[in-house]
């Protein structure tokens, strides 16, 4: 592919990125820088300009899915929103967002288990899951309400990509929201301690 002219440097660190998430995903962590900046339209040269490796490239690569989403988070919320759960509620929001395509979802999911494969990007990950663990605990929420709608934003987000799919995602939206909103359904909601103590039959 010919080199592209005309492009900012930011511009071309976006079409390295862009470059090498679709290598990755279809030709797996092995691919090589050269096919990388090939697919770019950028110059081996160029390519090393802006990543001086492979692995900084990947770890690039990596940290700007998990920040993409995180950003996606950030514009959800409501300037409004000062009650416990305003993060929360800017989770769901950025997970139901829209209809999820189905293509896009399956090469994501495939990109994110191709840099799981990579000890380094895995750590990273889980840092970034830990941040989330963090952050989400102090947004205000009891425990057994926030590990509920957050299951369930994930889940729906995720669903298309097993052939399943919610059927009113403002629908569920809203009812999440009344979740992190509504005290009384918080008392509702509180697992019985003893439920484990009288067996399965007790639960039925």
């Amino acid at each position: 592919m010919a080199r592209k002219a005309g492009r900012t440097p930011e511009e071309t660190r976006r079409a390295l990125l862009d470059a090498a998430g679709a290598a990755i995903r279809t030709r797996g962590a092995s691919v090589s820088l050269d096919e990388i900046a090939r697919e770019a339209g950028v110059s081996k040269g160029g390519l090393l300009y802006h990543f001086p490796t492979k692995d900084a490239l990947v770890h690039a690569l990596a940290h700007d899915l998990l920040e993409t989403f995180r950003a996606e988070v950030s514009a959800a919320a409501d300037p409004t929103d000062q009650a416990p759960g305003r993060l929360t509620r800017a989770y769901i929001r950025a997970c139901l967002a829209s209809p999820p395509d189905e293509t896009a979802l399956r090469e994501s999911i495939a990109l994110v288990t191709q840099l799981n494969s990579l000890p380094e990007i895995a750590d990273l990950a889980r840092a970034d899951a830990r941040r989330w663990n963090e952050q989400l605990r102090a947004d205000g929420l009891p425990e057994h309400v926030l590990s509920l709608v957050i299951a369930a934003a994930d889940g729906a987000s995720t669903a298309p990509l097993w052939g399943g799919g919610v059927s009113d995602a403002r629908q569920l939206e809203a009812q999440l929201n009344r979740l992190t909103l509504d005290q009384e359904l918080w008392r509702h909601l509180q697992p019985d301690p003893h439920a484990s103590d009288r067996g399965p039959e007790a639960t039925r």
